[in-house]
């Protein structure tokens, strides 16, 4: 079997271990009012990793999340939103003390967004190397994680760990870089603990910014992307926002657009990518129709409230689609010496 096929075969089954944080989010109401200014809020499920579990069975597949949530009413909430969702969460570990959920309180705007990020504390960094050794990684087709999983200890030597346990049991590592500053010590840990991550994966996900971080510097991004794909992983998607995206994979890069919409918000596009790419991979479509369709699945996050609430379902992704064929027409392969 050939390290693509292993890859592809393992997404294929459609049941995916992802770690990484669960919190909750509030957000001003009604929509285009500042958090300042707000007297009603909103509350839903929130967590880059949660929130792609979420994506993910919605559009038909399954997934558990494995985390830490606070022994209090906000992390039972989390727990609560899981089930509600239908994700797996037997290995969720509630912790007491003084440790607390993430809480994110983002408006719904694009003109001046603010999001605020309470991470004090934070519950999910004390997920350990027990938590990570009592999961049955043989019973999954892959792992999903995040890069705020390795912003602290000791979560990041159990993600690292249970790297090594998913390697072991033949599940390929799926790894979106999510770099988020305010998790982290300094830039300069994150970037080596990041490329340490990314060197591990079999698939990565990142924007322009996170792979030039990565690489020191942004003008070197797409070429740091395009050498991980030659010399690790056997898919890389490089964002680029508004540019759309190039893709990685089998010695051949494709570039793709975007959908045009009118967005409420710039919050969970990247986690409905990864879910919809993942989800569309599993379900039989080839690599280019399944980036597509996780950029299809962001375009539809951002132009509704909320994020796990908005993640689409099978049937409305397929009807988004019909009614936009939108960056088909701009799809192009880019020179090998491209500076995209």
């Amino acid at each position: 079997m050939t390290a693509s096929a292993h890859v592809i075969d393992g997404i294929a089954r459609n049941d995916f271990l992802v770690i990484g944080r669960v919190g909750m989010d509030l957000s001003p109401q009604p929509a285009g009012v500042r958090t300042e200014d707000a007297a009603e809020m909103t509350v839903a499920m929130g967590g880059s990793s949660a929130n792609i579990a979420a994506g993910i069975v919605k559009l038909g597949g399954k997934a558990a999340l494995v985390t830490c949530v606070s022994d209090d009413s906000i992390g039972r909430y989390c727990l609560n939103q899981l089930d509600a969702y239908g994700i797996d969460r037997k290995s969720v570990r509630s912790v007491g003390g003084e440790f607390r959920n993430s809480l994110a309180v983002y408006e719904t705007r694009v003109d001046d967004h603010q999001s605020v990020i309470y991470r004090n504390g934070a519950a999910d960094f004390q997920m350990s190397r027990a938590d990570v050794e009592a999961v049955d990684y043989p019973a999954y087709g892959a792992l999903i994680t995040a890069g705020t999983v390795f912003a602290a200890e000791p979560s990041r030597d159990a993600a690292f760990h249970a790297f090594d346990l998913a390697r072991k049991a033949g599940l390929p590592i799926i790894f979106d870089v999510d770099y988020r500053p305010y998790s982290w010590p300094s830039p300069q840990e994150a970037a080596d603990v990041l490329s340490r991550a990314g060197a591990l994966s079999d698939v990565i996900v990142g924007n322009d910014e996170e792979f030039g971080f990565m690489a020191g510097g942004i003008d070197k991004g797409l070429a740091h992307a395009r050498k991980l794909a030659e010399t690790a992983a056997t898919i890389v998607v490089y964002k680029m926002g508004d540019k759309g995206a190039i893709t990685f994979a089998g010695g051949e890069e494709t570039r793709t657009g975007i959908f045009p919409v009118t967005a409420l918000k710039p919050t969970g596009a990247g986690d409905s990518f990864m879910a919809g790419l993942m989800a569309s991979l599993a379900d039989g479509f080839a690599l280019h129709e399944s980036v597509l369709r996780g950029s299809a699945c962001a375009a539809i996050v951002v132009g509704k409230p909320g994020c796990a609430p908005a993640m689409p379902d099978r049937s409305e992704l397929d009807t988004f689609l019909a009614d936009h064929a939108g960056p088909r027409e701009r799809e192009r392969k880019p020179d090998a010496h491209s500076t995209l």
